[in-house]
């Protein structure tokens, strides 16, 4: 019976090691990158010479081959699944310098060491850099500086735009460079003061995260957080954006109120803000880090509530919009926000006249990156969302970056409007 069961165990891990080979660049199993592909990879051939120990002592049945053939397979998948992340990667380095510029313009990066982004600043691949707690681990503030002042060095080089280089620096349970930078409590926490009183230290909040940021070379924070507290104490389908923690309020007035005044002060340091998550989090009961979320209320309730602080907000500053990946299904039941024409030509260009710059959240969230990534790319690009980021793990950008290369070959991707963007790219983000 033990033997029984140590052979089905061994089939089992055998063909799950073979799942994880295939799928290794895959976002969501980033945490065996490094030392875990190397385990996987030293477990499978220490199986592999207990097997052929095995098979010299008592020979080798057809079941005992088929085991071994199962336990060649992780090696060979994760081999045959790094070639052709190589494949792919070197493709886009070699992309020629009108389509990288065209399109490299139009995105924002999140990466692990400055030997990989280094190619894609160089070659005007990207617009720009996210940075977050794996870029500053084990390392000083001076250090982060000095490398964001070498990739800067780099595109005045090249002769190209200074890089957007972001942060998500909101306060409270997301503050992602705290430390070194000073980790500053949740606006949520002045929502209770007097109003003169709460507008001016939320202004301070601002400017203290906006001097911190601007000291490390940081121009853009993708904050204050406008979406309205949920009503709900607790969402149980929330497990990663925990917006109730994050947002500032219910009452919309407060939102606006203390979200400007947070936008002033990081525009005091030359931080530039950018409000999220429209269309509006707080009513969604699942998380789009994970799962495609559906948000069904009136567009009349919405913009009577929900979206006052995104418009006072927008109206009165120079904030970018982060559009989330819920579906609006009173605008648009068949696509996310995030690349929703209807949504955001009809919507945020068209009623609202925004004519600012529009960021996805990010592309590797599930509710995006497990159903068409490229389909949801060319959309967004021709539905004029300026900047698309790819954060969470930063290799995709190779995938996602491929796609819209693609539509640009089959001329799927509307010149127009992405000339309209890049006109918003320079206006927003000026030349030095």
């Amino acid at each position: 019976m033990i033997k029984q069961f140590g052979i089905l165990a061994l089939w089992l891990s055998g063909l799950g090691f073979v799942f994880a080979g295939v799928d290794i660049n895959e976002p969501y199993l980033i945490s065996l990158h490094g030392f875990g592909v190397a385990g996987l990879l030293s477990t499978s051939l220490a199986v592999l010479i207990v097997l052929i120990a095995r098979a010299c002592r008592n020979g080798l049945n057809i079941a005992g081959s088929l085991l071994f053939l199962l336990w060649c397979l992780p090696a060979l998948s994760m081999l045959s699944a790094d070639m052709a992340f190589e494949v792919r990667k070197q493709n886009v380095l070699q992309t020629d310098l009108v389509r990288a510029h065209s399109l490299g313009q139009h995105f924002i990066v999140g990466y692990s060491s400055f030997d990989e982004v280094l190619p894609l600043v160089q070659k005007g691949l990207i617009a720009g850099i996210y940075i977050t707690r794996h870029n500053i681990a084990g390392r000083t503030a001076a250090a982060l500086k000095s490398e964001i002042s070498a990739l800067q060095d780099q595109r005045r080089i090249a002769g190209l735009p200074p890089l957007m280089v972001a942060a998500d620096q909101e306060g409270g349970i997301v503050s992602h460079l705290s430390p070194p930078l000073t980790a500053l409590p949740a606006l949520s926490t002045l929502a209770g003061l007097p109003g003169a009183i709460r507008a001016e230290r939320a202004e301070e909040f601002g400017r203290s995260q906006g001097k911190q940021l601007a000291a490390l070379g940081i121009n853009q924070d993708f904050a204050p957080v406008l979406d309205l507290r949920p009503k709900a104490s607790h969402n149980r389908f929330d497990f990663n954006t925990l917006i109730s923690q994050r947002a500032i309020s219910d009452d919309p007035a407060t939102v606006a109120e203390l979200g400007l005044a947070y936008v002033r002060g990081l525009d005091a340091f030359g931080v530039g803000a950018t409000v999220k998550h429209f269309p509006g989090l707080g009513r969604v009961r699942t998380d789009t880090h994970y799962f495609s979320a559906r948000l069904d209320t009136p567009l009349e309730q919405l913009e009577a509530s929900d979206w006052r602080p995104f418009r006072n907000v927008l109206a009165a500053s120079n904030a970018q919009l982060m559009i989330g990946h819920v579906t609006l299904t009173a605008a648009d039941p068949d696509h996310p926000a995030s690349h929703s024409e209807r949504v955001i030509k009809g919507i945020i260009r068209g009623k609202w006249n925004y004519q600012g710059v529009i960021i996805t959240d990010d592309l590797v969230m599930g509710a995006i990156y497990h159903h068409s990534v490229c389909t949801a790319v060319v959309e967004a690009l021709n539905a004029s969302v300026d900047l698309l980021l790819v954060a969470y793990d930063g290799s995709q950008f190779y995938r996602i970056f491929a796609c819209a290369s693609d539509a640009f070959s089959q001329d799927k991707i509307d010149m127009s409007v992405l000339r309209d963007s890049e006109v918003r790219l320079k206006r927003t983000f000026p030349a030095d």
